[in-house]
């Protein structure tokens, strides 16, 4: 990506911030080394601290390790070099000087351990730097990430947008070969099934860091269970089954499609599974509902309000017990994206739903013999908010 100083500063000054700190050491910081592109030398990963500094007023400014000059050569602005320690902490005075308000890959308490990159060490390091009895007062770069990390252009929509069509041609011709091979009595296995939609994945073009998730029955309870070529399990007739696909386009700025569908090896749905496919369903809907109207109204959004607006649902439906994770998550280029995550279950994310975001809602309930979960996506523009794909009414019968 190519870093638009100007526009970093435009959001400096409305998040009333001196300045951004992008710092890392041996890739712990992505984050920094995603908006700044920086952190490399002759495609090897840099080994010395780096940092870049964009002020809300004035040219950006980097320090960097003599053995490494060129890590930011790339970049706006000017570079100072160290080698030793003193010349270090030397360098971060001076890099530092006039900031007092200042955003780092920090996160308060680590609410948000997604943007919690820095260590505590170079934290202290950082507000000491502030000389005198005036530490630079540290806060988190939450939404900076997002508006320059997790803001999809309208390339990376296309990409989505043509990444969830075949994902979800891909789940249409799982289901149909479950159908097949355990109709009259037949039966596959969750890898088997599994290899078919890999296979499929490379005829779509399609790209992922795993393959699908096929889960059947009591593993359909584990929200992250994957069969292999020696865990895997029958399925056979009259199974609930969980099919859980990610993927993008193979080509450079695609963005991730996340997809999860539930099915059934059987002609009727027992109805304790249609109960609760029904609460699953009904709490997508109150998520879907209060992302849509936030967008349309221009009120804004935290994630921790719409991983709380699907779990209020479950919970009066009886199902509360039986959350286990997240509404949903941030798509980037990888499938974890760095934007907001629908969350405040296992954290509490106050970052805002931005326009040219793009994510999953996913809630599910899971039980010792069985678990369901109904994903899908959304993108936020500037005056709605989308769903990128079909929404699933009820459990699909395969027989």
């Amino acid at each position: 990506m190519r870093l638009d100083v100007s526009a970093v500063r435009t959001a400096l000054a409305a998040e009333g911030l001196d300045g951004w700190l992008l710092y890392d050491f041996r890739g712990i910081n992505p984050i920094a080394a995603d908006v700044t592109g920086a952190g490399r030398q002759g495609g090897h990963l840099a080994t010395r601290r780096w940092y870049y500094l964009i002020p809300a007023v004035g040219d950006p400014r980097g320090l960097v390790h003599a053995i490494e000059p060129e890590t930011l050569a790339h970049l706006p602005g000017t570079t100072t070099r160290y080698a030793g320690r003193e010349q270090l902490e030397d360098g971060l005075e001076r890099l530092l000087a006039g900031i007092r308000l200042l955003a780092m890959e920090y996160s308060p308490g680590c609410a948000i351990p997604y943007i919690a990159r820095v260590d505590a060490g170079t934290i202290e390091l950082i507000r000491r730097s502030g000389g005198g009895d005036s530490p630079i007062d540290v806060r988190s770069s939450g939404d900076l990430v997002q508006r320059f990390s997790a803001v999809w252009d309208e390339p990376a929509i296309a990409s989505h947008r043509a990444a969830s069509e075949k994902l979800h041609r891909v789940k249409d011709r799982a289901f149909e070969a479950i159908a097949r091979l355990t109709r009259d009595g037949g039966s596959t296995t969750e890898y088997e099934v599994q290899q078919l939609m890999a296979r499929w994945f490379d005829e779509e073009g399609l790209v992922s860091d795993s393959a699908p998730n096929v889960s059947a029955a009591e593993n359909a309870g584990n929200p992250h269970y994957l069969p292999t070529a020696t865990s895997s399990r029958a399925i056979g007739p009259d199974e609930l089954v969980l099919l859980d696909l990610w993927a993008k386009l193979d080509r450079p700025g695609a963005v991730f499609a996340d997809i999860t569908w539930m099915g059934y090896t059987g002609r009727r749905t027992p109805e304790r599974f249609v109960r609760a496919f029904e609460a699953v369903r009904g709490a997508r809907d109150a998520a879907v509902a209060l992302v849509q109207t936030a967008a349309r109204t221009g009120r804004d959004l935290r994630g921790w309000e719409v991983d709380r607006a699907a779990s209020t649902v479950l919970g009066e439906a009886g199902y509360g017990d039986h959350i286990l994770h997240r509404t949903g998550h941030s798509l980037g280029e990888t499938v974890h994206g760095n934007g907001v995550n629908m969350d405040d279950f296992e954290t509490h994310d106050d970052r805002r739903l931005l326009p040219g975001t793009g994510f999953t809602i996913e809630p599910g309930v899971y039980f010792p013999d069985f678990g369901e979960r109904s994903e899908i996506n959304m993108i936020v523009d500037a005056r709605d908010a989308l769903v990128t794909g079909p929404l699933q009414t009820e459990i699909r019968a395969l027989v």
